[in-house]
C-alpha cells in the first residue's frame, strides 16, 4: 500500500510536538514539516534518518546533516534512524562502521534501537528487483561497462536502445537468477531499469540497478554476489523504514525522479525527499573521495589529522560538539550552493573554550630570564584563577622562583615604536606574579644569539600590583624553570592556503594549495607543571597564545603534545561588530 511503510513493524505513534516560545530559526524545511503536520499528513509522523555510506570518515559537511536529520527529529518529536548505505563492498569497512557510530555519539545524537544498512534488505530489494521484471520494468543487459557508457548519450544527444533492452521477461528472469547464484562473471551482465533513454535527465536512461561483484560483504560474508546500486537501494530503504521526510543534499536533486519512478513502479509507500545546500567550507576540500587521497598519498597522517576536516580530526584537534553544533545552526538551511568562510567555525569554537577552557601558562619557544635580586633556593606559590569567565572553576597554586621561561618573541633588545614589552630597561608586569625590570643581556659568543636575560624584580608588586599604583603597559606570561614541564606543542593553520581550493584549472590538481606550513612542531615548549596529570583530549587557553588541546593519539603519562586547537584572534568577530555598527 502507497500509505503505510512496507516490511518493519509499525513504529509507535510520535506525539505532536509541543512548540515552545523561542526556538530556532524558521527554514523551508521546518516549513515543509510544518505544512505536513497541519495536514496530517503520515499521521502526524515525522521520521528522519541519516544514511552515510560506511567509505570513509564523516567530514564536518555530514555534521551538517546528522545536526538537521537528529535536530528535526527531536524538535518534532519524531524518530531519526541511522541507516549505512552498504551497497558496495569493495570500499566498505567495519572500521568505517565504527567510527561514523562513534562521530554521531560524540556530537550529542543517539539512533536508539534503530541501527540498519541497506544489506538488512538485500533480500527485499532483490525481491523488488525481481518484481520489477516481472512486470517488464527492468532487463538483464550484457553490454559492457564502456558500452552502456556510450550507449547512454550526453546531454545534448540522446541515448541509444541497448541490444538486449527487448530481451524476454522469462530470459531476462532466469539471468538474474543465475547472476545470484554467481554463474557469470563480474561485468558480464547487468540488470537495468527500462525507462527512457530519450530523457533529458540522464539517471533516467536505464540506468543499472545490480551488478555482479564477487567481493566478501563487511555483514553478509559471501552471501551474495550481486549487489543493488545505490540509486536503487537508497529510497527503496527510505520506504522500508517508513522515513517521512528524506532530507538529501543538492547533488541527489537530479536523482529524485529516478528514486519516485521505483517507488511508483512497485506501489510502495512514498518517502519524500527535500534537497538542502551542502555545507562548502573556505580552505578546505569535502570530497571524501580527495580526503582519502590525501590520506592515502601520505600528505595527511590518517583520516584524524588534526588538518582533517573530518569530525576525527577536528576532535583530535580540540574541537567541542558544542562548537560544531552551534556552527551548524548559525549557517542554517538554503536551497542555493554557497562556501562558508572558515571563520565563523572558528568563532564558535572560541566562543565555547572561552567559556569551558581553563587559563594556564606555556612558552612556547624559551627565553631564560635570571631575576637577579630574588633569593636563590627560595620559591614561592601564587595565587591565578583558571577562568575569569566562570569563578565556579576556582583557582590554583603556580610556583615563582629566582629562573623563569619568558617567550622568546617577547623581547627585543632594539624595539620598535609602541614596543610594551620587555627590552633593555623597561619595566613589564609578570602575570599573577611581580614586576621586573630588564637588566643585561647574555648572548651566545659565535652566533650573537640571545640566551638569557638578566633582571630586577619590585618585591612589594605581588600579584602584579604596586603600592603606589604606577602604569606598566606589558603583561608577560611566564613559566618558573625549576617547576615547568617540557613539552611538545604543534601549531596547526588551514590545511589550503587557497580559499576555494576545489576551484581550479581544468588539468590542475587541488594538492597543488597545500598549505605548506599547515602544520609546525615545536619540541621545547615549557607548560606549568599544574598540567602534570592533563588527560588526552582536555582543552586549555595558554595564555596569550591560543586554545590547546591534549593529543589524544601520541600524549602518555609521561609525554605530553599539545595540538593547537585555535589562535585568540578572532576575525570573525570583529566582522560581525562591524556589522552592528553599520546596522545602526
Amino acid at each position: 500500500m502507497k500509505n503505510s511503510p512496507s516490511g518493519r513493524k509499525k513504529e509507535k505513534k510520535p506525539k505532536n510536538r509541543i512548540v515552545a516560545d523561542s526556538g530556532p530559526p524558521p527554514n523551508f524545511i521546518r516549513d515543509i514539516i510544518e505544512k505536513d503536520l497541519k495536514d496530517n499528513k503520515n499521521e502526524g509522523r515525522v521520521h528522519t534518518r541519516f544514511p552515510p555510506e560506511p567509505n570513509g570518515y564523516l567530514h564536518i559537511g555530514h555534521a551538517k546533516s546528522i545536526c538537521l536529520n537528529f535536530g528535526l527529529a527531536a524538535e518534532y518529536r519524531g524518530l531519526c534512524n541511522l541507516r549505512f548505505d552498504d551497497t558496495n563492498p569493495s570500499k566498505e569497512e567495519v572500521e568505517y562502521v565504527e567510527s561514523i557510530k562513534y562521530d554521531v555519539r560524540w556530537l550529542g545524537f543517539d539512533w536508539e534501537n534503530r541501527e540498519y544498512y541497506a544489506s538488512d534488505y538485500f533480500e527485499q530489494l532483490y525481491q523488488y528487483a525481481i518484481q520489477l521484471i516481472k512486470g517488464g520494468k527492468a532487463y538483464v543487459c550484457s553490454l559492457s561497462a564502456d558500452e552502456i557508457r556510450e550507449y547512454r548519450g550526453t546531454l545534448t544527444e540522446p541515448g541509444k536502445d541497448s541490444p538486449y533492452r527487448e530481451r524476454s521477461i522469462e530470459e531476462s528472469l532466469d539471468m538474474f537468477v543465475c547472476m545470484r547464484k554467481g554463474e557469470f562473471p563480474d561485468g558480464s551482465h547487468v540488470l537495468r531499469a527500462k525507462i527512457d533513454m530519450a530523457s533529458p535527465n540522464l539517471n533516467m536512461r536505464d540506468p543499472v540497478i545490480y551488478r555482479i561483484m564477487k567481493a566478501s560483504h563487511h555483514r553478509t560474508g559471501d552471501k551474495w554476489c550481486i549487489y543493488p546500486m545505490y540509486d536503487f537501494a537508497h529510497g527503496l530503504s527510505d520506504s522500508i523504514e517508513g522515513i517521512t521526510h528524506s532530507i538529501c543534499t543538492l547533488e541527489f536533486e537530479d536523482h529524485r525522479p529516478l528514486y519516485d519512478w521505483f517507488l511508483d513502479q512497485l506501489d510502495v509507500f512514498h518517502s519524500q525527499q527535500i534537497e538542502f545546500a551542502r555545507l562548502n567550507l573556505g580552505y578546505t576540500v569535502m570530497s571524501k573521495r580527495k580526503l582519502l587521497g590525501l590520506v592515502e598519498e601520505g600528505f595527511m597522517t590518517g583520516w584524524d589529522d588534526p588538518r582533517m576536516p573530518t569530525i576525527s580530526g577536528l576532535r583530535r584537534r580540540g574541537y567541542t560538539p558544542e562548537s560544531i553544533r552551534d556552527f551548524c545552526e548559525r549557517i542554517g538551511v538554503a536551497k542555493k550552493e554557497s562556501t562558508v568562510d572558515i571563520t565563523l567555525l572558528e568563532h564558535c569554537l572560541r566562543e565555547d573554550l572561552n567559556q569551558r577552557a581553563p587559563r594556564v601558562m606555556a612558552v612556547l619557544r624559551p627565553l631564560r630570564l635570571v631575576i637577579d635580586n630574588y633569593p636563590e633556593r627560595k620559591m614561592e606559590e601564587l595565587d591565578a584563577v583558571n577562568n575569569p569567565e566562570d569563578s565556579s572553576m576556582g583557582s590554583r597554586k603556580i610556583p615563582f622562583s629566582r629562573v623563569l621561561y619568558i617567550e622568546r618573541e617577547d623581547f627585543r633588545e632594539i624595539p620598535p615604536k609602541k614596543w610594551f614589552r620587555l627590552s633593555p630597561g623597561s619595566e613589564v608586569r609578570l602575570k599573577h606574579a611581580y614586576y621586573i625590570t630588564c637588566g643585561d643581556v647574555v648572548k651566545e659568543n659565535q652566533t650573537g644569539e640571545i640566551i638569557e636575560l638578566h633582571c630586577t624584580y619590585d618585591p612589594e608588586s605581588r600579584g602584579g600590583w604596586t603600592k603606589d599604583e604606577r602604569k606598566v603597559k606589558g603583561t608577560l606570561h611566564w613559566v618558573s624553570a625549576a617547576h615547568s614541564l617540557k613539552t611538545e606543542v604543534r601549531l596547526y593553520d588551514h590545511l589550503f592556503s587557497k580559499a576555494d581550493p576545489d576551484n581550479v584549472e581544468e588539468g590542475s590538481d587541488f594538492k597543488t594549495f597545500l598549505n605548506p606550513n599547515s602544520s609546525e612542531t615545536l619540541t621545547s615548549c615549557r607548560i606549568e607543571q599544574s598540567l602534570k596529570n592533563a588527560k588526552p583530549g582536555s582543552r586549555y587557553q595558554f595564555m596569550r597564545q591560543g586554545y590547546f588541546c591534549v593529543d589524544s593519539v601520541d600524549s602518555s603519562h609521561d609525554t605530553l603534545v599539545f595540538n593547537r586547537t585555535a589562535t585568540l584572534r578572532d576575525t570573525w568577530a570583529k566582522i560581525e561588530k562591524a556589522q552592528k555598527k553599520t546596522e545602526k
